[in-house]
């Protein structure tokens, strides 16, 4: 699953791209600025930090989610087939806001982070537009030559999509069956991602408090509550120091913040969120590791996250609650508690499950 990152010139975009992937971009040679950067970063996850604790396993994986940079957004770089097919291929957007004051940072008028949320979002939905209205002239005259059900169902939903997009109302917001989503899939239309809002504040002494209020106080509240929709707040210039000290230099210089984790962190566990994922767990003196797979996956597509023969010769799930499993020490204690569970094909999957797969393979 990718995230795009976007966001208007001088936003600090690509800095909070290297930072969360730790990439190095200039080492790689990339020269061309209409070029995608991808990079990896960790789920960080305190459940997985305290099974590990429990296990002292060999090896500690943690979830990740794939990140891409590309180029600053307009209406010029949406014409671009290069740029729309490198946003085009994202799950997800993370929009990067400029909050922060810096005078050798240019920027064009007065800093106004709704009004540059709108402005992107009113790009998107142009683009999509445009390819709505192309894609119905052409199922029109399919329709001419010959009237089908399917022809007929994709017609009634782009319609439906174009009177959303004409009011300015992203793709995203458009109630849907999962039959029509399916249907606009392939479209892969910009606005119809789920978009998460990140505003990039200035450094200050009461930045705990000025992250916790960020959204209210730029007004972002009511963009950030619709649907599949999102906002947090974080200090580029605070997480690039943070991303050079170790450990325990990280949580001093935290708490001189007043802060508990990095906007980092919440920013990265939010994009997950964002996706519609959650981890579940497999833990031992070997490995202890955050598998991801969808919201509302059922103990069989779990095995498959692990491997496909799995979720082929599947017979039951040795399930218990993270939380569960710490409480009673052992999972022979738990077991004997009775709160490790066998649950079968239509156990539905639940964030923080430590799961052991019996299969017959």
């Amino acid at each position: 699953m990718k995230t795009g990152i976007i966001g208007l010139p001088q936003v600090g975009k690509t800095s909070l791209f290297k930072i969360l992937t730790k990439a190095r971009i200039e080492e790689h040679g990339f020269s061309n600025p209409r070029e995608a950067h991808i990079g990896v970063a960790r789920v960080p996850d305190e459940r997985l930090d305290k099974l590990s604790a429990l296990y002292a396993p060999k090896k500690t994986t943690y979830a990740a989610v794939e990140y891409v940079d590309v180029a600053a957004v307009g209406q010029e770089s949406l014409k671009e087939t290069a740029f729309l097919t490198n946003l085009r291929n994202v799950d997800a957007l993370i929009h990067v806001l400029r909050v922060f004051d810096n005078d050798a940072v240019p920027h064009v008028g007065p800093i106004d982070p709704l009004r540059d949320a709108k402005n992107v979002d009113f790009d998107l939905i142009v683009s999509d537009l445009g390819q709505v209205e192309k894609r119905i002239e052409r199922v029109e005259k399919d329709l001419k030559k010959a009237r089908t059900a399917d022809l007929e169902r994709e017609h009634a939903l782009l319609l439906r999509s174009k009177e959303c997009l004409e009011k300015e109302t992203p793709l995203r917001e458009l109630e849907m069956t999962p039959e029509e989503k399916k249907l606009l899939r392939g479209f892969m239309f910009l606005s119809q991602k789920p978009i998460l809002y990140a505003l990039n504040l200035s450094e200050s002494t009461t930045l705990g408090d000025d992250l916790d209020s960020a959204v209210s106080r730029f007004h972002l509240d009511e963009i950030a509550g619709r649907p599949n929709a999102g906002a947090t707040a974080i200090c580029g210039k605070v997480e690039a120091e943070l991303a050079e000290m170790d450990d325990a230099e990280a949580a001093d210089f935290l708490e001189s913040y007043g802060l508990r984790e990095s906007g980092l962190v919440r920013l990265i566990r939010k994009s997950y969120e964002l996706l519609g994922l959650i981890s579940f767990f497999t833990a031992g003196e070997d490995e202890c590791r955050a598998w991801t797979v969808p919201l509302g996956s059922k103990a069989p597509q779990a095995a498959g996250a692990i491997h496909s023969d799995l979720e082929h010769h599947f017979i039951r799930a040795e399930t218990i609650r993270w939380d569960e499993l710490l409480d009673a020490g052992s999972e022979a204690a738990a077991r004997s508690r009775g709160t490790l569970r066998l649950e079968g094909k239509e156990y539905i999957v639940k964030d923080g499950d430590v799961m052991h797969i019996r299969h017959s393979g």
